[in-house]
């Protein structure tokens, strides 16, 4: 197991090796660390910004991180023109590396801490769209019905859980918290939380009861978005729950 200080010796050998190489024009300090909120279990989130053609330096970064530094393996996220090189430490760590272009570098969130170079001005990322939530939790509704209907528990306990999913990130964009991968999920309040807690599938055969308090719960967060939607889909949504 990793220790913070192990952490933060490697993130410093890592930045360094951004400043002493000329193809890399900028570097970040993203993640938790951007914000001051880093905690014991927190990972190593860099991006650096790279002039010509990325794929050199993210080679050269890659073996380093395997000679040097105890990879074991790793796995790439693309957005964009952006690579977000995800590595797994022999000590457990994630370090994220993300090479981006030159003209991209920038913040988009506020988790982004200039270390060096210049970045660009960049839109920041804006929340989930709140009626694209509503349908996705309708739309998994729907195949939470027919899945318990057609006696396939596994599946039916997982379109209750994306059920679940998008009802809780409704109110995560209410109360303006992260809304994705669960981030914002323990900073929302207990009273909205707390109901959701009905929600959770005991065992397969426990598929109704959870099915029809999520459904619920989803109808009261709806309602706080769109009156109008509320009234034509609280039907349908009670029908089929």
């Amino acid at each position: 197991m990793f220790t913070p200080g192990d952490r933060a010796l490697l993130r410093e050998a890592l930045v360094e090796a951004a400043r002493s190489d000329e193809r890399v024009t900028g570097a970040a300090l993203t993640g938790s660390a951007a914000l001051g909120a880093e905690d014991a279990w927190s990972d190593i989130d860099l991006a650096f910004a790279v002039a010509g053609e990325p794929e050199p330096v993210l080679a050269d970064f890659t073996a380093r991180m395997y000679r040097e530094h105890g990879a074991v393996h790793h796995m790439d996220v693309v957005f964009e023109r952006t690579v977000f090189r995800v590595f797994l430490l022999a000590n457990t760590l994630q370090v994220d590396l993300a090479f981006w272009p030159e003209a991209d570098f920038g913040a988009t969130t506020p988790k982004f801490r200039l270390l060096f170079g210049t970045p660009q001005d960049r839109p920041q990322s804006p929340p989930p769209d709140a009626r694209r939530l509503i349908d996705l939790a309708w739309l998994h509704a729907l195949h939470a019905r027919s899945s318990i209907e057609r006696g396939r528990g596994w599946q039916a306990e997982y379109m209750i859980g994306r059920v679940r999913e998008y009802a809780l990130a409704l109110a995560c964009v209410r109360h303006g918290v992260p809304a994705g991968e669960g981030r914002g999920l323990d900073q929302l309040p207990a009273d909205v939380t707390g109901p959701f807690e009905a929600t959770l599938v005991g065992g397969l055969g426990d598929l109704a009861g959870p099915f029809h308090a999520v459904t619920e719960l989803l109808i009261g967060e709806i309602e706080l978005v769109d009156a109008d939607l509320t009234a034509r889909l609280t039907p349908l949504l009670r029908e089929i729950s």
